[in-house]
């Protein structure tokens, strides 16, 4: 069973940083280490967004929007992936979602979220 789960989101004042987290487990995450991942943003009314991504070796990409800001991390002993964002923007909020890249399918040969994480970035 596949199983996403992602943490530490919440709400912060421009100019602030937060620490997201997901850890990722079941049969597809076996080889954790050779999958590209990546951390998806979803604002209201909006559609879901790669925003940043990182290989199996390690090399991390950013969307434009978020370069100089955002790192993206990996522990593979772990299965975790982590996105540090520093100097939030309110343009920033959404509902953030990790995945691999592309996203996994489920059981049901569909793709695969999980519950994802809330950021709020007031102005």
């Amino acid at each position: 069973q596949v199983q996403l789960v992602e943490s530490g989101g919440g709400l912060v004042q421009a100019g602030g940083s937060l620490r997201l987290s997901c850890a990722a487990s079941g049969s597809i995450f076996s080889f954790f280490s050779h999958k590209m991942m990546g951390w998806y943003r979803q604002a209201p009314g909006k559609q879901r967004d790669l925003v940043a991504f990182i290989t199996s070796g390690g090399s991390a990409n950013y969307t434009d929007s978020v370069k100089g800001r955002f790192g993206i991390s990996r522990d593979n002993a772990k299965n975790t992936v982590y996105l540090q964002m520093n100097s939030l923007k309110p343009e920033d909020s959404g509902v953030y979602f990790c995945n691999g890249v592309p996203p996994v399918l489920g059981g049901d040969l569909k793709t695969f979220w999980g519950q994802g994480t809330q950021v709020t970035v007031s102005s």
